[in-house]
């Protein structure tokens, strides 16, 4: 019954809105406040390609920072990811299947305690866990703005509610195979925690400058060690699934290759293999919007090839 009563209160488009991107390619619904039992309300955009049909069914492909991806007028930067200009052209290009992106907007002050995985920070001892919630990034703000993280219940948010909310307003394909979650830093870590906690849910996970320090700083980091201990464990079964991973080596992305060599090492001994999982380095990448989007038909391809 509350998932009813929630699907009813939130099945409306925002006409109008000043902060509702504009695309090049398709159409974007709108849902503002989306309201949750486990996170904070935030806005999700439903992107539908130009012939989008309901007669017609669709993979789906949840991805993190959803106010980037489509209109770079309403972002900070004024970069975008430009998902519907790509999508778009792969898509006549019949290089593609059919699917639809569901942009979810970060809460900008939640976003690190949403994004980072839980259950590998709280495996450390908690005096690390303490001295970490202290952290400052260079400009001295706090990477963390309190000592609980959330990631746990943004995922019970994405499976519970948002999914199924999607599943009954839209005409999708529901099962794992057609289902894939991405993004990119932050991003990419909370993608990979997703599909690694929910992999009945999410077939693929499209992973783009992985940031696997979780702070801003590789010395005396305990977390990605925390991080990579976690995957020996948790990652999912290569038969059914599909893990795209890619860096640069500019601006923060210059941390991220030796860490992705040890994520490597760890996905290959769980028995992925170029079929299944992919990862590229891009010399000279730097970690922003633009960059991701002159890559950004990488990950597509590789899990929604025809």
């Amino acid at each position: 019954m509350r998932f009813r009563l929630l699907v009813l209160s939130f099945y409306f488009i925002t006409i109008g809105n000043a902060q509702t991107p504009r695309p090049s390619s398709g159409t974007i619904r709108q849902f503002e406040n989306f309201s949750s039992a486990y996170v904070e309300p935030r806005t999700v955009d439903v992107w539908l390609p130009d012939d989008y049909s309901a007669k017609k069914k669709y993979a789906v492909l949840y991805m993190q920072d959803g106010k980037s991806l489509f209109d770079s007028n309403i972002v900070w930067n004024h970069q975008e990811w430009m998902v519907d200009e790509t999508i778009g052209r792969l898509l006549k290009e019949k290089k593609i299947n059919n699917c639809i992106v569901v942009g979810i907007y970060n809460t900008e002050t939640s976003r690190h305690l949403e994004y980072f995985p839980q259950k590998a920070f709280e495996s450390l001892p908690k005096p690390q866990q303490d001295s970490l919630f202290k952290t400052n990034r260079s400009s001295g703000v706090a990477v963390f703005k309190e000592n609980k993280l959330r990631s746990d219940n943004y995922l019970l948010f994405l499976t519970k509610e948002l999914k199924p909310f999607i599943d009954s307003s839209f005409s999708t394909l529901k099962d794992s195979k057609h289902t894939f979650i991405g993004g990119s830093s932050m991003g990419g870590l909370i993608s990979l925690y997703a599909i690694c906690e929910y992999p009945a849910v999410f077939g693929g996970a499209a992973c783009i400058s992985t940031h696997w320090p979780g702070i801003f700083t590789i010395d005396n980091n305990p977390i990605p060690a925390a991080i990579f201990e976690y995957l020996k464990w948790h990652l999912p079964d290569p038969k059914q699934h599909q893990l795209y991973f890619d860096y640069g080596d500019a601006t923060l992305d210059a941390l991220y290759p030796p860490l992705q060599k040890q994520a490597d090492q760890i996905i290959k001994a769980r028995g992925y293999n170029n079929k299944n999982w992919k990862t590229i380095y891009f010399p000279g990448a730097d970690h922003t919007e633009k960059s991701w989007s002159k890559r950004f038909e990488q990950p597509l391809i590789f899990l929604l090839s025809k």
